[in-house]
């Protein structure tokens, strides 16, 4: 039991540290639902057309989550980190 608390603790920390993951892959799970659903009514399209289109949507909603999450970190680094350290040298 302890070990299940330990990887949900775990996945709440990396979620903490990186929230554009959990985003990425709930945006990729949504996409994927929503075209399986629209399958329904493809019409005439082939079923490897559509399949390529949802794989297509979905990962460019993964890839565009990972830009996006990379620099929120590059602007935390670089922008936020140093504004703090300068700020705290002049208080001194």
């Amino acid at each position: 039991m302890s070990t299940d608390e330990d990887n949900d603790s775990k996945f709440m920390r990396k979620a903490k540290e990186n929230p554009f993951v959990p985003l990425g892959m709930a945006g990729f799970f949504a996409i994927v639902g929503y075209r399986l659903m629209k399958m329904k009514n493809r019409g005439d399209t082939k079923m490897s057309v559509h399949l390529i289109h949802m794989r297509v949507a979905a990962q460019g909603f993964v890839v565009g989550a990972m830009t996006v999450g990379v620099l929120y970190s590059m602007y935390k680094e670089y922008y936020v980190k140093p504004r703090e350290e300068q700020k705290a040298l002049a208080e001194k």
